[in-house]
């Protein structure tokens, strides 16, 4: 098991080093001057330079991100804002709590939400609400995080006052971001787990046990649904990096100071460290949520923890 796990956390230096070679070509190949943006229009020629010089912009795009590289790896340092000159490890940090909880909230909701509902529908098939919550499914799938979060704060803070629509002094403030950014989730968790137990629930082992005389409870919760969670839980795990990334519009949209919110800040005034910063945090937090998962399958299936221990 250690020897697997060492593994696959070599296996995320390759992943997080391409994520960044990525982000950086397209911050570099998209136009704009961020000496420009920062200085203004106003700013001469030799303030330009000046600017250009001392954050190292003139350099070749390998130089720039040779250096950004190392000093990534070995120093621990994602460089300053170009916009505030503070490092951008320290303003991450400062807001990446607020969106690890928005998300895993949001997970939490779908969990509690999505798995039920697919069982319920696999176990109550082609009945009346199989259909209806296939169809909520559905549109839950089709509707954008930030169309949905608009008819909320319309419904429930403009029309109904029931919660504030924007900040995040509270849990009563999270409770519609959460919900918004759920609702993908909840759609592809529940038609997943209706998938897997309808194709478990067919098989001759469940009618081995249910012809032994146990209670139905028991053939679906200890029987079906513990060989079915394999790709529920895969489904969960690629989820929560859907959730961090869909954080960000979630997070515009309800005003919640999170890496989302600081990154389309960052984009507009072309602030290249910070927005390489918030994507690499993103993409190593995604990372360890599916390690986690691949972790997880050994205690769901002991095949899997029989290939982990040889």
């Amino acid at each position: 098991m250690h020897r697997y796990i060492l593994k696959r956390l070599l296996m995320m230096v390759p992943v997080l080093i391409g994520v960044t070679f990525v982000v950086f070509c397209l911050l570099h190949l998209t136009p704009g001057d961020p000496a420009r943006i920062v200085l203004g229009d106003l700013a001469s020629p030799e303030d330009l330079a000046r600017y250009r010089l001392d954050h190292g912009l003139n350099a070749p795009f390998l130089v720039q991100f040779g250096r950004y590289l190392f000093n990534a790896v070995f120093h621990g340092d994602l460089g300053n804002s170009l916009l505030t000159d503070t490092p951008v490890v320290t303003e991450i940090l400062n807001v990446f709590p607020t969106t690890l909880m928005l998300s895993a909230l949001s997970m939490a909701i779908a969990l509690l939400v999505g798995i039920p509902f697919g069982i319920i529908s696999a176990v109550r098939q082609y009945s009346t609400f199989d259909n209806v919550v296939m169809v909520l499914a559905m549109v839950g799938l089709a509707m954008p995080v930030f169309w949905l979060g608009i008819l909320l704060i319309l419904m429930f803070s403009v029309k109904l006052a029931w919660l504030p629509s924007s900040g995040f002094y509270g849990i009563q403030y999270m409770i519609m971001p959460a919900i918004a950014l759920s609702a993908q989730s909840i759609a592809m968790l529940t038609r997943m787990t209706r998938s897997c137990m309808l194709e478990v629930v067919r098989q001759d082992f469940i009618r081995m046990v249910r012809a032994k005389g146990q209670k139905e409870s028991v053939v679906i919760g200890r029987h079906a649904l513990k060989n079915a969670l394999i790709p529920v839980i895969t489904t969960a795990g690629t989820q929560f990096g859907y959730l961090m990334g869909g954080a960000v519009l979630t997070e515009v949209i309800f005003s919640i100071p999170g890496v989302g919110r600081l990154m389309i800040s960052a984009i507009s005034n072309r602030d290249y460290p910070m927005v390489q910063g918030g994507v690499l945090f993103i993409a190593l937090a995604t990372s360890i949520v599916i390690l986690f998962v691949d972790l997880l399958y050994a205690y769901v299936d002991p095949r899997i923890r029989a290939q982990y221990n040889s």
